[in-house]
């Protein structure tokens, strides 16, 4: 109980400085997404969390609003015909990232834990689906620290279970 509570309270805590702090940022990338193309500047996807409730998770738009719809971006047959130019740098960067402090606010996501999936996602995780679900999930976890998008889905699923286990 008190490792949760305390868990919580950082989270907040760093959140909200995090917020604070980069509230400039936020402001800067809010209106080059509003210059680089049409739509709103958020993106909204339903995510699987603890428990196995879903949310939406937030994330500054970096595709085209005609983006075929809940459908992970490495299934799309050509990805980079969908992703803005603006989209490209906050991808590479990690900064399409930054609204998820407040999905950390509202008590979706920790700072720290097994990236959240799509529901079509929590299928590769097979026998241990629930295990990874019995988690909250983190803006940032183990597989992050240990080459991000530079790895396989495989080895991105290992890295999860190990860091739920």
């Amino acid at each position: 109980m008190y490792k949760g509570f305390f868990k919580r309270l950082l989270d907040l805590f760093l959140s909200v400085i995090g917020i604070l702090f980069l509230l400039p940022i936020f402001v800067l990338l809010i209106i080059v997404i509003k210059l680089d193309s049409p739509g709103p500047v958020l993106f909204k996807q339903k995510r699987v969390g603890i428990h196995k409730k879903h949310f939406n998770i937030l994330k500054f738009r970096t595709m085209r609003i005609d983006t075929p719809k809940d459908t992970p971006t490495h299934l799309l047959e050509n990805p980079d015909e969908w992703i803005t130019n603006v989209g490209k740098f906050l991808r590479k960067t990690s900064l399409d990232e930054l609204p998820q402090l407040l999905n950390i606010l509202k008590g979706d996501i920790s700072i720290v834990g097994p990236r959240p999936v799509m529901e079509v996602e929590t299928e590769i995780y097979g026998n241990y689906r629930d295990m990874l679900l019995s988690v909250k999930p983190g803006l940032t976890g183990f597989w992050a620290a240990n080459g991000r998008s530079c790895t396989t889905y495989t080895r991105r699923r290992a890295m999860e279970i190990c860091y739920v286990k």
